[in-house]
C-alpha cells in the first residue's frame, strides 16, 4: 500500500497509510475536493491496552466527508484491515480507531534507529524555515540570577529542537541598554571609581550594591584616572554608561557560556534610536499612516485597581483592541520619550523585516501581562503575516535540603546563575530547568540534583547511557568482534535477529524507541523542549527496569552465554536505546557519559 518514498519512522509511515485509505475513500465517495487532511493524527493510545496506535481521522473528517463519525470509522478500518503493517483495527466509542501492528513494526524501527543512529528522529518538518528565538534578553545591569538561567536554558533547548525538527534557527540576545536602568547603572559604577580613587562611598537606596560593579570602576580608574571627577554628569554619564554595559555583557555572556549558550545576535535596543533613522518613530509613523495610531485619552482602569502605563492624559496611543489586546496601549511617555512598548515595537518589526516570519519570545514570570500588546503589535506591523509564540518561564525557588537558599553577596540581593552552575554543574542545571513545563512554578534543590538515586532525573538519564557502554563493554567476551566507535557499532549490530526480542518489557522499549521521532515533532510545534526530558526519563526508566529484571530472571540478561544470537540482538536493543538517550540530551544541551564517575 505504501511504497519506498513514504517516511521511514513509524509513527509517519502508518500517519501515510492512514492518508492513504482516507485518499481512496474520498475519491470513492466523492468527498468534497480539498479536505484538508492535516488534521488527522496518529499517537500512542491513553490507555496501552487499547493498541499500539491510534487516530482521529474519523472524528475529524465525518462533517465533510458528509457521514457519521463512527460509520467513517468502520469505513476506515476496513481499508486499514488489509494493510500488512497492521495486526488488527478496532473501532471505539463515537468513532475512534485503534491500531495494533504485527511485530515485525517494531523489529523494523529499531533498524531504523541502527541505521540513523544519532541523526534518528531529525526531522524535514520544518523545510528550513527561519525562526528567530530570543530568549534571556537579561537587563544588563548585573550578573544573571536563577531566574535568568531557566530563561536561558529553556531558550537554548528550544532553539536545538527546532533545529533538530528541520528549521533555520537564530537565537537573539534583544540588550536592553537604552532605558533608564542603564542611567543607574552607571551612576553605580561612577560610585565604585570614586571608590576606586580612595573616596568612602556610601550606595543609596536606589543604586545597584553589588561587587560585581568593582572591577568597573577599577577599569574606568584605569583608563580616565581622576579625570572624570571633574566633568559634569552629563559628560561623564555616556562614557561610564558604555564601558558598564560593555563589562556587564562581557559577565552575562561568560555565565552563559558556563551552560553552553551561545546566541547568535546580540541586538541593541540603543540602535533603535541612535542611527542617523531612528527606527522607533519611523516605526511609530508606519503604524500612523495605517490608522494604527491616534492622540487620545484611555478610559480609567475597571474597578478603580492600578494598571500598567495607565495616565489621565491625552497621548499617543497604539490601537491595540483592532488586533486582538483588551486595551490601547501607550507609546510616548509624559516626558516625551517613548515607552518600552514602542521601542518593542521598533524591535519585532526589525525582525520581520531582517526576513523573520516565525517570531518565538521567551519571557520571565513577571511579563505575563505583555503577551497580548506584543502580539498585536506583531500583527499590526506585519499585516499578519508574522506570528509570535510567547513563552513563559516560571519562577525558580532555589532550595537546599528542601530550605530555601541565602542571597549571594555578590550580586547583594539574589542567587547568581554561576554560583549554581558551579556548585551542581551545568547538566544538572539545564536537564533539571527542563523537567519541569515551563509556565510551572520550579523547586530546584541544590542538594537532590547530584544525588545518585532515580529520583534525580538527570542522573538517572544519564547513567542509563552510562549502563548500555557498560553493557557493551561486558559483552565482548562473547562477542570480541563489537566495534567501539558508535556508528560501526551499529552498522555491526545490524543484521541481528531483532524479532527475537519478544518479551513485553522488550517490546516496551522498542515502542518508546519509535515514538521518538513523533515526540521531537510534536514538541517542536508546541514549543515545548520539556516533553524531551520527560521521554528520556521514561526511556531511561524502561531500560534500568529491563536491566533489573535479567538479575531476577537470568533469561532476560542482555549477555546470554550460550546463545550469542539473542545476546546480539538484544546488544542491537541497547545500542538503540544509547543512540537515542544521547541524541535527545544532545537536544537538551547534557552531555551523555559512557561512564559513571
Amino acid at each position: 500500500m505504501v511504497d519506498s518514498r513514504q517516511p521511514q519512522h513509524l509513527f509517519a509511515n502508518v500517519l501515510a497509510r492512514v492518508h492513504a485509505v482516507c485518499g481512496v475513500l474520498a475519491s470513492e465517495g466523492g468527498w468534497p475536493a480539498g479536505i484538508d487532511l492535516s488534521r488527522v493524527v496518529v499517537e500512542p493510545p491513553r490507555d496501552a491496552a487499547h493498541g499500539d496506535m491510534a487516530t482521529n481521522a474519523a472524528m475529524v473528517l465525518a462533517r465533510e466527508a458528509r457521514t457519521k463519525p463512527r460509520d467513517l470509522a468502520e469505513a476506515i478500518a476496513a481499508k486499514l484491515r488489509a494493510d500488512d503493517l497492521i495486526a488488527s483495527v478496532d473501532v471505539a466509542g463515537p468513532g475512534f480507531i485503534n491500531l495494533t501492528l504485527k511485530p515485525q513494526a517494531w523489529s523494523d524501527a529499531l533498524r531504523t534507529v541502527l541505521r540513523e543512529g544519532i541523526g534518528y528522529g531529525r526531522s524535514p518538518m520544518g523545510a528550513a524555515e527561519k525562526v528567530n528565538v530570543e530568549y534571556v534578553s537579561a537587563n544588563p545591569t548585573g550578573p544573571m540570577h536563577v531566574g535568568h538561567c531557566r530563561g536561558a536554558v529553556f531558550g537554548d533547548a528550544l532553539c536545538s529542537l527546532l533545529q533538530f525538527a528541520g528549521y533555520d534557527v537564530t537565537r537573539e540576545y534583544y540588550i536592553n541598554d537604552a532605558g533608564a536602568q542603564v542611567d543607574v547603572l552607571a551612576r553605580s559604577a561612577f560610585l565604585r571609581y570614586r571608590e576606586e580613587l580612595g573616596e568612602t562611598i556610601e550606595i543609596p537606596e536606589g543604586l545597584y550594591p553589588g561587587d560585581y560593579l568593582v572591577p568597573v570602576g577599577q577599569a574606568l580608574a584605569a583608563e580616565y584616572g581622576d579625570k572624570l571627577k571633574a566633568m559634569p554628569e552629563a559628560a561623564w554619564l555616556p562614557l561610564v554608561r558604555t564601558r558598564a554595559i560593555a563589562m556587564m555583557m562581557d559577565m552575562i555572556k561568560t555565565d552563559l557560556a558556563a551552560l553552553h549558550i551561545k546566541h547568535d545576535v546580540f541586538f541593541s535596543e540603543r540602535s533603535l534610536i541612535e542611527t542617523g533613522n531612528n527606527k522607533v518613530t519611523e516605526t511609530i509613523d508606519f503604524l500612523r499612516s495605517k490608522g494604527d495610531v491616534y492622540e487620545g485619552r484611555l478610559p480609567p482602569p475597571k474597578g478603580g485597581a492600578p494598571v500598567e502605563d495607565y495616565e489621565d492624559r491625552e497621548q499617543t496611543l497604539f490601537r491595540a483592541t483592532a488586533y486582538g489586546d483588551d486595551v490601547d496601549r501607550p507609546l510616548m511617555k509624559s516626558d516625551g520619550s517613548y515607552t518600552y512598548f514602542a521601542s518593542d515595537i521598533a524591535n519585532h518589526k526589525n525582525k520581520f523585516d531582517r526576513g523573520f516570519a516565525n517570531l518565538i519570545d521567551v519571557f520571565g514570570a513577571d511579563h505575563g501581562g505583555y503577551i497580548k500588546r506584543m502580539q498585536a503589535a506583531v500583527k499590526a506591523v506585519t499585516a499578519g503575516r508574522a506570528s509570535l509564540d510567547v513563552k513563559v518561564v516560571q519562577l525558580v525557588r532555589l532550595l537546599r535540603h528542601g530550605e530555601p537558599v541565602k542571597m549571594s553577596k555578590r550580586s547583594g540581593d539574589f542567587v547568581t546563575l554561576r554560583e549554581v552552575v558551579d556548585e551542581v554543574g551545568s547538566d544538572a542545571v539545564r536537564f533539571m530547568m527542563l523537567f519541569r513545563k515551563n509556565d510551572a512554578v520550579l523547586d530546584f534543590d541544590l542538594a537532590k540534583v547530584i544525588e545518585q538515586s532515580k529520583d534525580n532525573a538527570v542522573f538517572y538519564v544519564q547513567y542509563g547511557h552510562a549502563r548500555g557502554h557498560s553493557i557493551f563493554k561486558n559483552a565482548r567476551e562473547l562477542v570480541p568482534d563489537l566495534p567501539d566507535d558508535t556508528e560501526a557499532r551499529a552498522a555491526f549490530l545490524g543484521d541481528a535477529a531483532v524479532e527475537r526480542l519478544t518479551d513485553p518489557a522488550e517490546l516496551s522499549l522498542l515502542r518508546l524507541l519509535a515514538l521518538f521521532p513523533r515526540m521531537i515533532e510534536a514538541a517542536a510545534v508546541a514549543h515545548e523542549p520539556h516533553r524531551i526530558a520527560f521521554y528520556l526519563y521514561d526511556l531511561a526508566s524502561e531500560f534500568h527496569a529491563l536491566w533489573t529484571r535479567g538479575r531476577d530472571l537470568p533469561y532476560l540478561r542482555f549477555i546470554i552465554t550460550n546463545d550469542a544470537e539473542i545476546t546480539k540482538a538484544r546488544l542491537a536493543l541497547v545500542q538503540g536505546v544509547v543512540s537515542v538517550l544521547a541524541s535527545g540530551l544532545a537536544v537538551l544541551g547534557v552531555h551523555a557519559p559512557t561512564e559513571m564517575r
